[in-house]
């Protein structure tokens, strides 16, 4: 027996064997997270895919590149749903969108399919990420989606005599670096080490660069910032490390049957239909100069009076009052007393500055700042963009924050060379705590929408 193995989009997979279906984290949006574009470009024909029979659904993780309510909503409510997630409220989401077996992956623990047999294996980082070892038809296929393997698991894995296909992920996304550009070190293009000495352990027969499948808005400069590793470059890498290996490369629709003897093309999923050239590649531009936020905050439509007010509000009181709801900062750079600027740019790239001073976990609004008192932290971002991770749970990849991208007095820039940017005050306010804040707006929108139909 063989299993047919289909790309969907991004991390997203179907496979077959015999006449059982299951598929992996599926996404049937482009864009998909707010600006994720297809890369190559596609189109889904969601009325076939409505018709979808999958005999389960298989989510490792609750990002919403992996877990969209607004994918889910196109399935047949019959359809099995397994989630790797520590969140029961995730669960819950998925059961109030009206799917009647909907279930927690517990590590180690396998799920059988039919044909298929599922193992859930704990990643990295445990709290977050799972990966999947698939069996079917004597074969052996991995699925780290977008994670790092952890030690132990690695160990786990290497009990397995032979690996048939490791779906990998090949990109190293930028996704802190472009936060702060000024002060990013540039890529060099490789595979991170550790990825290198894993794959010479598990050494597969056939290897598909996975996961990362899109690219941001045609004039957005992450473009060519955000991935530094182009397909022909992993192939190339991969190849001289593993020179018994072949690098697959799967765009979506396009499927592959795979048995114990070979790697053979298959009809692609009649439901994704391909626009435009497919084997295209990333390009990244190592002496990019990215256009200030306020330039960048004139490509988002105005907000209305009651969502400019929204975030206005938000600025002089509530957050003020979440920041001193979260525990202390894990960096001491806000052990000693900071001026925090916060610039906030509406569609017509004009700014306003919100002060703030903060020491440990205390946090007070400034209202009038006097001209000695330096700034000590400096966060921008635009003003829809602000009110979108505020009211929909936008996230920190498509907000197109800015944090400390200058070069302060010298007595500061001294101090926060070595500080976390993810520890920027905003950032912990908008993503500390308040968990499914993504699913849950598609979720209200889903039912709404369906009141309204009825």
């Amino acid at each position: 027996m063989d299993v047919k193995i289909s790309r969907i989009l991004h991390a997203g997979y179907q496979l077959d064997c015999g006449s059982t279906q299951i598929a992996f984290d599926p996404i049937f949006e482009n864009p998909f997270s707010h600006n994720c574009y297809a890369f190559p470009d596609v189109r889904f024909e969601t009325e076939k895919i409505r018709d979808l029979r999958w005999s389960a659904v298989f989510i490792s993780h609750f990002h919403d590149d992996h877990c969209s309510l607004e994918s889910l909503n196109f399935l047949n409510r019959s359809t099995p749903i397994f989630v790797y997630c520590l969140h029961e409220e995730l669960i819950l989401m998925i059961r109030e969108l009206g799917f009647l077996n909907v279930q927690s992956l517990e590590l180690d623990k396998a799920v059988v399919i039919d044909t298929f047999e599922v193992i859930p294996r704990r990643a990295l980082d445990s709290d977050v990420d799972s990966i999947f070892h698939i069996k079917a038809a004597g074969l052996n296929i991995l699925n780290v989606v977008d994670s790092w393997i952890e030690p132990l698991t690695l160990s786990k894995l290497t009990q397995t005599a032979s690996w048939d296909m490791i779906l990998w992920p090949f990109q190293t996304m930028r996704e802190i670096e472009v936060l702060s550009p000024s002060r990013a070190t540039p890529a060099n293009g490789s595979l991170p080490v550790e990825w290198v000495e894993q794959l010479k352990i598990l050494n597969p027969r056939y290897i598909v660069p996975s996961s990362c499948q899109f690219v941001h808005e045609d004039w957005s400069w992450y473009r060519r910032a955000y991935f530094p590793i182009s397909y022909k470059s992993f192939q190339q890498e991969i190849e001289s490390i593993l020179p018994s290996a072949k690098v697959i490369r799967m765009n979506p629709s396009v499927s592959f049957t795979l048995n114990e003897h070979s790697l053979t093309t298959s009809p692609a999923l009649p439901w994704i239909q391909p626009n435009g050239e497919q084997n295209i590649d990333y390009e990244y531009d190592l002496y990019l100069k990215p256009p200030s936020t306020s330039e960048i905050s004139k490509r988002f439509a105005a907000l209305n009076k009651s969502q400019f007010q929204f975030v206005y509000d938000y600025c002089r009181s509530g957050l003020v009052e979440k920041y001193r709801s979260l525990a202390p900062s894990e960096d001491s750079y806000f052990d000693e007393a900071r001026l925090w600027r916060l610039s906030v740019y509406d569609h017509l790239g004009q700014g306003r500055n919100f002060y703030y001073r903060i020491k440990s976990q205390d946090i007070e609004f400034v209202s009038a700042r006097s001209q000695d008192d330096l700034v000590g932290w400096l966060t921008e971002i635009p003003l829809s963009k602000f009110y979108a991770a505020l009211a929909a749970g936008e996230s920190l990849s498509s907000i197109y924050i800015r944090i400390n991208d200058l070069i302060f007095e010298d007595k500061i820039e001294e101090k926060i060379k070595t500080a976390d940017i993810m520890e920027d005050p905003l950032i912990r306010c908008l993503f500390t705590g308040d968990f499914g804040v993504y699913q849950r707006a598609q979720l209200e929108r889903i039912l709404a929408q369906q009141r309204i139909v009825t």
